[in-house]
């Protein structure tokens, strides 16, 4: 099987590479990455010398480019991984997600007609379906739960996800959709709650935390989610949306005060920020369908995980202090200023 990977540089993305060609021999993957501030090369070293893998830098938008790679590496199928993820950025910035999150895909799905009709397939996020009350634990997203957003970056993701199922219906492209809960573990890019707190606790500086933390958020490991995406592709019903979730729902402050115990930190270190504009209460996602349809279960504990993922943190302190010395400093005084120096 020939798979295009695009995104691949990037947390989930590069989590699926690796997973892949551990898992089949008879693979090779193509990786597309335009390599943005979120997509680090550095997270690739591991498969760069390996036979079946090859990475291509490029933008999915750029049409000429897609198409001339479609055209020579004749792809089997495409995952598209490749978005711009961070809420808080689409909320300063909401131009660069239309762009990349809805004409990017536009495009790749484009080339799939043009070189033969090509299996293709769309990772989502559970926030296209906006948010849950904090006192209804009853609730959770299903594949018809409509689709809700509350911000650019989810409405552009589900801009995406309409047109991706516009696609099959019109043109009967070989497509599925699959939205999953917020993923954590080894490469995710430290503007995220996890890493950014290990990154923090471990420097004794201050942990931004929006409001008072009460958020809740369902948690799945990396690679639990690329397990899933890989039952899709092979086994999914073409046409479908499968939501993964980890059946992990934990407050955000919960997370933030469970790093710092294991990393042995004071809780005097946690800093309440002002909240996010639009910030969803809760998301919970009901993943009945993937286990019934494909046999699909999580099978790391979020303690196992959370522990690993730490572990990672520290072992490879190299990796993200690159990341936070560099372009992300600007960024970090730009949404958490006020509490660089507390």
């Amino acid at each position: 099987m020939r798979m295009l990977v695009t995104g691949g540089a990037g947390f989930i993305g590069a989590n699926f590479v690796f997973y892949m060609l551990r898992e089949y021999q008879d693979i090779s993957i193509i990786c597309v990455d335009k390599l943005t501030y979120a997509g680090n090369l550095s997270t690739l070293e591991s498969v760069m010398d390996d036979n079946r893998f090859e990475f291509v830098k490029m933008d999915i938008c750029d049409r000429e480019g897609i198409y001339g790679l479609f055209e020579e590496k004749k792809p089997d199928v495409v995952v598209n991984f490749a978005a711009e993820t961070h809420v808080d950025r689409s909320i300063t910035d909401p131009d660069v997600f239309l762009r990349t999150n809805i004409m990017g895909t536009c495009v790749l799905m484009d080339a799939c007609r043009e070189y033969g009709n090509i299996r293709f397939h769309q990772i989502s996020t559970d926030e296209v379906y906006g948010d849950l009350p904090l006192d209804r634990p009853d609730l959770m997203f299903t594949e018809e739960t409509p689709i809700h957003t509350s911000s650019p970056y989810s409405s552009s993701k589900a801009s995406a996800d309409l047109l991706v199922l516009a696609y099959y219906r019109t043109y009967n492209l070989p497509v599925t959709i699959s939205r999953c809960s917020n993923n954590y573990g080894p490469y995710q890019f430290p503007e995220k709650l996890i890493p950014l707190m290990i990154a923090n606790a471990t420097a004794d500086r201050p942990l931004p935390v929006y409001g008072q933390g009460l958020n809740v958020r369902d948690w799945l490991y990396v690679d639990d989610h690329c397990a899933a995406v890989d039952l899709i592709i092979r086994d999914g019903m073409i046409g479908e949306v499968y939501n993964i979730g980890g059946h992990n729902e934990m407050r955000n402050i919960d997370i933030v005060k469970l790093i710092l115990k294991k990393l042995g930190k004071s809780e005097d270190l946690i800093t309440y920020v002002t909240d996010r504009k639009g910030h969803d209460l809760r998301y919970a996602i009901d993943p009945e369908k993937i286990h019934k349809e494909l046999g699909w279960l999580p099978s790391v504990r979020f303690e196992d995980g959370i522990e690993k993922t730490i572990d990672w943190y520290i072992d490879n302190r190299e990796w993200w202090e690159k990341i936070i010395n560099g372009e992300y400093k600007e960024y970090y005084r730009k949404m958490y200023g006020s509490v660089e120096n507390k």
